[in-house]
């Protein structure tokens, strides 16, 4: 066996073996089964930037107040989707990896939701300004045993509120602690569920009530760690674990992603794995759901409460790879089917690119990557693997240099290059524009090995 088939057998294998890993998959199927959610959040946020946002800033006031009804129910479809996408996120997670370990996935969905709510902090405190009130009122309010704070120059009043779950907590930001303590209390019920440490009920006892009874042991220890975990963070710390996460875990990640070298890798691994026949954005979903969906979710959510673009925290979010580097899918490959129908002269690839150029229209490549094929083809391995870490550079820059802005809404995927992009940053002409031009610089990529690949016959490959 060569060096080649060598090297291409362990990395599928290794490849295989990543995508098929239970805890990598599970978190993979909750973002896509969460799709749903995060679709219409981001069509809500989207509609009023053209009902509202828009029609503001050109002193359309009049058709503005008109919209204001639609607005208004649009801000209930974000409340009830993205602002709180961490609590379904959670539900999902639990019982996909519920579904992995053969146990009652309904159940594991409902304890990974309980556990994740038993460690977010219930009691928020509200700050009330009283600066100017006389002292007299003020120290009324400390008679009556409020909370009252005050100086030569300000004064503030403190309160307390219990039962209370801040969105603060429950949307993106609460993404990575969706993620960690559903996926610890699904693991611990699971293995009292396989270890058969349950409520034993009889044959004669419906099955609903059986599978019930049965998860109430692993499903009380799982929900009681994770509260005891929640409670002893808070103790040390004096900051609740959630907190915990983010500062610790998310926030370094999400800062590590938004490195150039950072975009240009991950980019680079999906044409490598697609390379070799494995769904690249399958296989690093993790990554590219995990760590740029919540960036892209976090970005949805800031938008809708301040409306500026300008704060707008992360650069580079999930959307950005499709709207400026994939291009007809994977690779870029509506550049390539230009190329080939442009200035190919073998039949075979132009009879591909004619039968692919609709679905490539919709960012569907699957046609050309399997029919040419793009899967380990030789002919076509350096643009394939170089072309889109190239755009994404270029998109990269011109992001950071607020040439555009960064990618903020969900958008489906299958809209058309351009569209995507126009979309996806809230109707941004400039941002259209840079995914088109993308695209011409992917055709000059493509386009020396098109023509070189006039000089090979079919049959020789």
């Amino acid at each position: 066996m060569s060096f080649k088939d060598t090297f291409t057998e362990k990395f599928m294998e290794v490849s295989g073996r990543i995508g098929s890993q239970r805890h990598l998959g599970a978190i993979r199927d909750a973002f896509i089964a969460a799709m749903p959610i995060t679709m219409a959040g981001s069509i809500a946020v989207l509609l009023n930037v053209f009902l509202r946002d828009v029609p503001v800033n050109l002193g359309w006031d009049g058709f503005a107040s008109a919209m204001a009804p639609i607005v208004e129910i649009n801000g209930y479809v974000y409340g009830g989707t993205i602002a709180v996408m961490a609590m379904f996120f959670a539900f999902s997670l639990g019982s996909n990896l519920a579904e992995s370990y053969g146990v009652n996935s309904l159940a594991g969905g409902l304890i990974s939701f309980a556990s994740f709510i038993a460690v977010i902090p219930q009691t928020l405190n509200f700050t009330t300004d009283l600066t100017g009130v006389d002292s007299t009122t003020l120290s009324a309010l400390s008679n009556f045993g409020l909370s009252v704070t005050s100086s030569t120059d300000a004064a503030s009043l403190t309160t307390s509120g219990s039962g209370v779950l801040g969105l603060s907590y429950l949307g993106a930001t609460g993404l990575f602690s969706a993620l960690i303590i559903g996926m610890m209390s699904t693991m611990i019920y699971s293995f009292l569920m396989n270890k058969n440490i349950t409520i034993k009920l009889p044959d004669t006892v419906p099955p609903a009530v059986t599978k019930a009874f049965a998860a109430i042991i692993p499903g009380t220890v799982a929900i009681y760690v994770s509260a005891i975990i929640g409670y002893l963070a808070y103790t040390v710390t004096g900051l609740p674990l959630t907190d915990l996460i983010s500062q610790y875990i998310q926030q370094p990640l999400m800062g590590l992603s938004q490195g150039l070298g950072s975009v240009i890798f991950l980019t680079f691994l999906v044409q490598l794995f697609w390379f070799f026949g494995l769904h690249g954005h399958n296989v690093l979903a993790p990554i590219m759901d995990g760590v740029y969906g919540a960036a892209l979710n976090e970005n949805t959510a800031v938008y809708e409460a301040t409306r500026d673009i300008a704060q707008l925290p992360w650069d580079w979010t999930r959307g950005s790879f499709d709207a400026y580097a994939q291009m007809g899918g994977s690779g870029a490959t509506l550049a390539l089917i230009i190329g080939i129908l442009w200035m190919s002269k073998r039949e075979d690839h132009r009879t591909i690119a004619k039968l692919s150029a609709p679905m490539g229209t919709f960012n569907i490549n699957e046609p050309v990557v399997f029919g040419m094929p793009i899967v380990l083809n030789p002919q076509f391995a350096i643009p394939w693997l170089i072309t889109p870490p190239i755009l994404a550079t270029i998109a990269y820059l011109a992001t950071s240099w607020g040439l555009v802005p960064p990618v903020f809404l969900a958008v489906p995927w299958i809209t058309p290059p351009g569209l995507y992009a126009y979309l996806a940053t809230g109707g941004s002409l400039a941002a259209g524009l840079l995914s088109i031009f993308n695209i011409v610089v992917a055709f000059f990529i493509y386009l020396p090995f098109v023509l070189m690949s006039n000089r090979v016959k079919a049959e020789e490959f």
